[in-house]
């Protein structure tokens, strides 16, 4: 009684204190979510959902999403972003970044860097490996996708962020990847490639490469690349293949562009027009992307470029032994040519398309061989455009009666 009078607490708490050092948990009254009743299975599923999804919703990913596909339940961003930070919290999901705001100046300096993301290509789920550049000023950023990340793609994306800019940075900071860097030298010296030595040196830029295992150095492209999944990549996008993908990447960009950035006073696309007064002009024509090897022709009549077999045309192989190489060939982020004598097949893929089968029906034909007239440049031609195997079977029969009797050679493909 006397401890109670000489604090003014109620006796009650005298006995609280007595029981436990602690104080007693306060009941925190729970209020009912009148307008957040309806969202609540929406927004639980999408979280559940990201447990296996390559990327995680944000609180404003998932209330612009409500906008659209629950337009009867009109409810605030701060009451998702709180369920949803609560929810997060609860299931392990929530992370938080800190970063630190710097300054550039105007087409100094951008920064680039792959990642990888999932997209649904012709009703099937491809892993991808995206190109992002990004400008340091101005904040805009550029994103194409690749089924690889080999140098063509990577010098090629290059071009294509330098259009999308309208001008060439002066200076552009990497990691330290092979497409670019061949050996890692004492402090920031760097042994770079040939290849992209003389592609800056085409574009007149200079790079600068990250100390190893250290990608803060480059934060602005590994903060534009969480953003750019999370809202663009987030669900995982569907096309017919990747040059359709890589349209709805340039129309995501531009959407981008009238984004504004926390801090600024302008959006993205205003600081651009202003940036690009300052950026270096483009060159008249872009360097030579294209990598030249010497392969041979083997046995089906096929010349192997990198990890690809690409069918030769008939009098292409005539003229030439297994032994003795093809004179060049080179082969780019998407096609691949021979010289002498035309094209080879194009698209890069690794199975030989219906008119390699067709030339390989005539190496399995000893008889056809002996039957030089058929090699005339007109057949040749004609055959390996337009001839499928239909077609060459009815020559082979008027050619070589005698070989339509013959055991074939079994073919699979």
């Amino acid at each position: 009684m006397g401890v109670a009078k000489k604090l003014s607490v109620h006796r009650r708490m005298v006995r609280e204190a007595i029981g436990s050092a602690l104080p007693r948990p306060r009941k925190k009254p729970e209020r009912p979510r009148w307008k957040l009743k309806a969202a609540v299975q929406f927004v639980d599923a999408i979280l559940e959902a990201d447990r296996k999804a390559p990327r995680k919703h944000t609180a404003h990913r998932i209330w612009t999403r409500m906008q659209h596909e629950l337009p009867e339940c009109k409810i605030a961003e701060r009451t998702v972003r709180e369920y949803v930070h609560d929810r997060k919290i609860a299931l392990g999901l929530m992370v938080r970044e800190t970063c630190v705001p710097q300054s550039y100046a105007w087409g100094v300096e951008a920064q680039m860097d792959w990642y990888e993301a999932y997209a649904d290509l012709a009703g099937e789920r491809v892993k991808l490996q995206v190109f992002a550049m990004r400008s340091m000023a101005s904040g805009a950023a550029f994103h194409c996708a690749y089924l690889h990340a080999t140098q063509q793609a990577f010098l090629e994306a290059h071009e294509l962020a330098f259009t999308y800019f309208g001008g060439v940075f002066r200076k552009l900071r990497y990691d330290n990847l092979t497409s670019a860097v061949k050996k890692i030298l004492r402090g920031h010296r760097r042994e770079e490639t040939a290849r992209f030595v003389a592609f800056r040196s085409h574009w007149r830029f200079e790079a600068e490469f990250c100390t190893p295992t250290e990608p803060h150095e480059k934060g602005g492209i590994e903060g534009e690349a969480g953003y750019f999944r999370r809202n663009h990549w987030v669900p995982v996008p569907e096309a017919a293949d990747v040059a359709d993908l890589n349209r709805q990447l340039l129309i995501a960009c531009q959407h981008d562009e009238h984004r504004l950035i926390a801090g600024r006073d302008q959006t993205v696309g205003a600081a651009m027009v202003i940036e690009r007064e300052h950026l270096l002009p483009l060159a008249t024509e872009g360097a030579d992307l294209a990598q030249t090897s010497f392969p041979t022709v083997n046995g089906l009549g096929c010349a192997k470029v990198l990890t690809n077999a690409y069918s030769v045309p008939l009098p292409a192989r005539a003229r030439r032994s297994k032994r003795k190489p093809m004179q060049a060939s080179s082969s780019y982020g998407t096609r691949a040519d021979a010289w002498p004598g035309t094209s080879v097949v194009t698209g890069g893929n690794n199975r030989s398309s219906i008119s390699s089968i067709t030339w390989m029906f005539c190496i399995a034909s000893p008889a056809l061989w002996r039957d030089r007239s058929c090699w005339s440049r007109s057949a040749c031609s004609s055959c390996h455009t337009s001839m499928d195997i239909r077609s060459y079977k009815r020559l082979w029969k008027r050619r070589c009666p005698a070989v339509a009797t013959m055991p074939r050679r079994s073919i699979t493909y």
